[in-house]
């Protein structure tokens, strides 16, 4: 039960943290490079839109996946306590977030490595994790709770 009890503290730091920390603070990396793209080398290269995509990407599952979902989770928890249906919540919410790890090193993997179309061994690596990250999120494995079966 300790185990549990952990995760569910963790995602709610974790919630908690979203909206008032990482939320902002990705805003305003988002800002400052692009200005700086702006003022240096535009928006044309290769590795400026991969970063660009990945950083949509993250965005947006934090925004539609981990801030809703976050939300709902607190409010099952404070009313029903810690059901069957908050760890299957919980662990929707780590399946996603699995992908949003692999999505991320690709970013910081695209920001030292800097790419262009002629580094096929780069992006197929990127391709590579984006693909492993979703199989980890999506194909199954480690859960919360048993199954039903």
């Amino acid at each position: 039960a300790g185990n549990i009890e952990d995760k569910l503290q963790a995602m709610r730091a974790s919630g908690q943290l979203g909206g008032r920390f990482f939320a902002p603070m990705s805003m305003l990396t988002l800002v400052f490079g692009l200005v700086m793209c702006g003022f240096w080398v535009g928006f044309t290269e290769l590795w400026i839109v991969i970063g660009l995509a990945g950083y949509a990407t993250t965005f947006s599952i934090g925004m539609l996946i981990f801030k809703p979902t976050g939300e709902r989770m607190g409010a099952m928890v404070a009313e029903q306590g810690v059901t069957p249906a908050v760890l299957a919540i919980g662990q929707r919410m780590m399946n996603w977030a699995r992908l949003d790890y692999a999505v991320m090193f690709v970013i910081i993997a695209d920001m030292v490595l800097k790419p262009t179309l002629a580094d096929i061994g780069i992006l197929a690596g990127m391709a590579m994790v984006i693909t492993l990250g979703a199989a980890l999120a999506f194909g199954g494995g480690r859960q919360l709770v048993p199954s039903a079966a």
